[in-house]
This record gives structure tokens, sequence and C-alpha cells, in this order.
């Protein structure tokens, strides 16, 4: 069930977010670059003071720089010190080896569709 959904959009940047029950999924679709980085980390903190399980949804994702892994660290440091979860779902390897190449790809939990983190999370254990 969807309770809220909405957007913003930014050259090469596009982000959504839809509530699942406690679960939010914030989509994201285009470039995380250090052009974006600011405006998606803003968004991640309105996300984050609505819900403390988030699922990124990088399945649109075409580039991703180490600005953007900087505000994800960020906001997984926040979420986990109060007992959150950020999940990674649909992070194309081709778009995203940031996320690999410095390890963070295996530090949270990754799933391949952001309809298997959902079900994850929803169901508390956010095991991935």
């Amino acid at each position: 069930m969807v309770l809220t959904v909405r957007g913003l959009r930014v050259e090469g940047l596009g982000l959504s977010s839809r509530r699942h029950g406690q679960v939010m999924v914030v989509a994201v679709r285009g470039e995380l670059d250090a052009v974006t980085s600011r405006e998606f980390d803003e968004y991640l903190t309105a996300a984050r003071h609505e819900s403390d399980r988030i699922i990124l949804d990088l399945t649109a994702v075409d580039f991703m720089d180490t600005s953007s892994l900087a505000v994800i660290v960020g906001h997984w440091k926040k979420l986990t010190a109060r007992d959150g979860i950020l999940a990674l779902a649909g992070a194309r390897y081709r778009y995203t080896k940031t996320l690999w190449i410095t390890g963070l790809a295996d530090r949270l939990p990754r799933y391949d569709t952001p309809e298997q983190a959902i079900a994850a999370l929803a169901d508390g254990s956010g095991e991935g």
C-alpha cells in the first residue's frame, strides 16, 4: 500500500519517494555526482525524518561518484545509530561500481529489486 509519494527533479537527477507501511522507498533516477549530491542529501534527510527504514532504489541510476557515496554513508550511520536500516535495491554494477570498489555494497543490505527489499524490511529482518 502506497501512503505517500513525493518527487524532486534537478538537472540530471530525479528523486521520488513512496511509503510502504514503515518502509520508505527513495527512487533515484539519473546521475549521482558532485553536482547533484546536495539535493540527494537534502532529500534523504527529509526521508529519514519520516522513516527509519529506507530503501534506496538505484535501478535507474546512470552514474554514481564518491560524493554520493559520502551522502549514503552519512545517512546510513545516522539511521543505524537509532537502530534504523538503509538498504540498497537494484544497484547495477556498471553504473554504481563505486559501491563495490569502496566495499559499501558488502556492508549494506542489498537486494536485486525494490520489491525484495520492501518484503525484507517490512518483516523486520533487513538482512540482505
